[in-house]
């Protein structure tokens, strides 16, 4: 099961950002979610910057395993997670 996140909608709203952020990674631990795709956009690149320092975040980082740039989309990140 991949879980998805598209940020188009809360683009300027900062705080809501950060909520939605939280929210599907705790939802991916709940569900043991093997990746969550999360969906900045394209335009200036800047909410796609903001979504990879959330998850640069120490406490965030320690709860995935690997985050993935999609190569041939520049809007789309892929969060991976390893469960045992």
């Amino acid at each position: 099961m991949k879980l998805k996140l598209d940020l188009h909608d809360v683009y300027n709203r900062g705080t809501e950002i950060d909520r939605a952020l939280r929210e599907i990674i705790d939802e991916a631990i709940r569900t043991k979610a093997p990746m969550v795709e999360i969906i900045p956009g394209k335009g200036s690149g800047q909410l796609k910057k903001r979504v990879l320092r959330f998850l640069e975040q120490k406490e965030i980082k320690a709860l995935y395993h690997r985050v993935e740039k999609d190569s041939k989309n520049f809007g789309r990140l892929f969060v991976h997670f390893r469960w045992k």
